[in-house]
């Protein structure tokens, strides 16, 4: 190990970056569109022996040289890792690996949480962070019929606000779920914001933050399957596999998802969920988009419409709240992001 070093690669080291998508590509992995930090172990020679990366408070994209495997390199790469985020504040650590590497990572001190048999398995560095977590929610839980609505409101749109009064109308409790990370043009806090005042006029919505353990687009690890309907599958199976749990905790016999007439992935994702979740004794119940002159209500559109300054198509369609907020000196910081994105349709 005397020889080696291990140094944080960045996005502007094009030839670095190269040399560990073809290290990354041996393993079978391609590199991960969400990535927050990359570090390469080099030889004497320069040449990159070993990789590994992070994205919020999740390890991901390893991959040790063929030629170097058995000398503990990996070990190295994860210590290393670590000391990263202990460095950003970051002590509750979680990653996605293969199947047949848990036993490994089991032995670096990571727990699992749960596994989609055959792809992937869900770790943690805390023995009983999820138990936990789930002891928690247990102190929300309501009598009557309670269930479940999981969204990332980026931002929130009428649409959204119609999700919820929907799903509302036919429980007792509502067990309301905020995507937490920071992986969209509107930050958490911001939609956090504007989900609470979204729904301030329905009393039966109990707001929670998802949190690590409901699983978003940005935080499941696509990089290890090999196409988007293997990715989609597998997502879908985490969450099923999860979800249950938290259900149990709160009671939920419901889930409500919103339907997605112009996304393939989300179609097939609420398929799967519509056809597993009874198996867990929740139902799932996929409503209808609200429409605005014809069209289906898109947090998208409500983007494109901030980019372009086009504040007629936003008053349709977000409610009050929102473009309350939109239209205030706090979210200055906020457009300018949005406005200087170069995709926000697919963000």
């Amino acid at each position: 190990m005397g020889e080696y070093s291990i140094s944080q690669v960045y996005p502007s080291d094009k030839g670095s970056l190269a040399q560990i998508d073809t290290l990354l590509q041996k393993e079978g992995i391609s590199r991960d569109a969400h990535l927050d930090y990359i570090c390469a172990m080099r030889d004497a020679d320069g040449e990159i022996i070993a990789t590994g990366s992070c994205f919020g408070p999740t390890l991901r994209c390893f991959a040790v040289s063929a030629e170097h495997q058995g000398e503990g390199l990996l070990n190295a790469v994860i210590s290393h890792l670590i000391e990263v985020q202990q460095s950003r504040g970051n002590l509750r650590l979680f990653l996605y690996t293969k199947v047949n590497s848990a036993k490994f990572f089991g032995s670096l001190g990571f727990y699992e949480i749960a596994r989609v048999d055959g792809t992937l398995v869900f770790m943690e560095n805390r023995k009983n962070g999820f138990s936990t977590y789930l002891r928690n929610l247990e102190k929300t839980k309501k009598d009557g019929v309670s269930a479940a609505l999981v969204m990332n409101a980026n931002p929130f749109t009428l649409g959204h606000q119609y999700l919820v009064e929907t799903a509302a109308a036919q429980c007792d409790t509502l067990h309301l779920f905020v995507l937490s990370e920071d992986a969209s043009l509107v930050p958490f806090a911001v939609r956090k914001k504007l989900v609470r005042d979204g729904v301030a006029h329905i009393p039966n919505v109990v707001l929670h933050d998802s949190g690590p353990y409901i699983i978003s687009s940005a935080t499941f690890p696509s990089y290890f399957l090999k196409d988007e309907a293997a990715v989609i599958d597998g997502h879908a199976r985490l969450d099923l596999a999860v979800f249950p749990k938290i259900a149990q905790a709160l009671n939920v016999t419901h889930r409500f998802v919103g339907e997605e007439p112009t996304s393939q992935v989300t179609g097939l994702y609420n398929t799967i969920m519509a056809e597993e979740l009874p198996k867990a004794g929740i139902q799932c119940h996929i409503i209808p988009r609200k429409e605005s002159e014809g069209k289906a209500i898109s947090a998208s559109t409500v983007r494109l419409a901030l980019q372009n300054g086009d504040w007629e198509q936003v008053k349709a369609l977000v409610p009050p709240t929102t473009l309350q907020y939109f239209t205030s000196p706090e979210a200055a910081p906020v457009l300018a992001h949005i406005r200087q994105a170069a995709n926000v349709v697919h963000y």
